[in-house]
């Protein structure tokens, strides 16, 4: 059984994944709302990335006899400049959520949880991807700064792409 410190630190997680899903998700609007087709759907894929790792942690927490407690989800923002500025509020938050798997790891570890330490190492490792990718994303911007057709053609190649996220369901 998962220590009552640990098991709320993992429900603060699941909720924590749960608004970056929602915020994924409405900035994702946001730009389709502009015509912005493909980073919008680059966003709402990073949203259901999002979503499935709270369903991953919730599924972990139950299978080691801890309580999921869904909590309120915070109202996410509703608006931004550019496009570039979306990119860099999601490389800041990412790097947020990166400190907070760290302090779940951390407490794990303090809790001598191995299992859980593990477990959390692996989005370690998928927060590291996190940040790359919204960092790849601000580089191919600078690349073509104050280029319209740049920014057109990588909207274009974004909404073709094809992405191989997971269904957070697809483990039932």
């Amino acid at each position: 059984m998962i220590k009552e410190r640990l098991q709320k630190a993992i429900n603060d997680q699941i909720t924590a994944e749960m608004w970056s899903s929602q915020l994924y998700l409405q900035m994702s609007y946001f730009l389709k709302l502009q015509g912005w087709d493909g980073y919008a759907r680059w966003l709402r894929e990073h949203s259901g990335e999002e979503r499935e790792h709270a369903v991953r942690m919730a599924d972990y927490l139950c299978d080691r006899g801890g309580f999921v407690k869904l909590q309120m989800i915070d109202v996410v923002p509703e608006g931004w400049g550019s496009i570039q500025e979306i990119f860099g509020h999601a490389l800041s938050h990412e790097k947020h959520v990166s400190k907070m798997i760290n302090k779940v790891v951390t407490l794990a570890r303090e809790e001598e949880d191995y299992a859980t330490e593990n477990f959390f190492r692996t989005f370690v490792d998928e927060q590291v991807e996190e940040e790359e990718s919204a960092r790849e994303m601000i580089t191919t911007f600078e690349a073509v700064e104050g280029n319209k057709y740049g920014m057109y053609m990588i909207d274009k190649e974004l909404a073709t792409r094809v992405y191989n996220v997971p269904s957070p369901l697809a483990a039932e």
